[in-house]
């Protein structure tokens, strides 16, 4: 919710933006974006300070824009092209490939089918998780 002068702290604007809070405190910190601070040192900024990149965002193709992200509430996703789709009785596996990894998803195959999902498409993984592994990769000899 913006502050009683209406102005917005980074994580609002981020939220109304459509990315991360660790992005929006990078424009901050680099100068993209005007802010005013707060007694306490804090920033704020005016919703007019972000209409540029707003209106910018809404002629850009749906496939790219971020007004899909601000739809949704779960800000870990992952843009990609389906690599391939496996349909096996009541699930499926999805393979999108996000850059030059892959992401697999196991999904409803009622999903696949109300989504029209096929190799080529574009995609996104949302991820909502309360565990994240880390795996080590390098020798531990070394």
């Amino acid at each position: 919710m913006a502050t009683e002068d209406n102005s917005l702290t980074p994580r609002e604007a981020a939220r109304l933006m459509g990315i991360s809070y660790p992005a929006i405190k990078k424009w901050i910190l680099e100068g993209k974006l005007k802010t005013v601070r707060t007694p306490g040192g804090h920033h704020r900024l005016s919703e007019s300070s972000l209409r540029s990149y707003l209106t910018a965002d809404q002629l850009k193709p749906a496939s790219v824009s971020r007004e899909r992200y601000r739809r949704i509430s779960g800000r870990n996703q992952l843009a990609g092209k389906v690599v391939s789709v496996r349909v096996e009785g009541l699930l499926a596996e999805v393979v999108l490939a996000v850059g030059e990894t892959h992401v697999t998803a196991i999904i409803t195959a009622s999903a696949v089918r109300e989504l029209r999902l096929k190799k080529g498409d574009s995609a996104a993984a949302l991820i909502k998780s309360t565990d994240v592994m880390i795996e080590r990769l390098d020798d531990l000899s070394s």
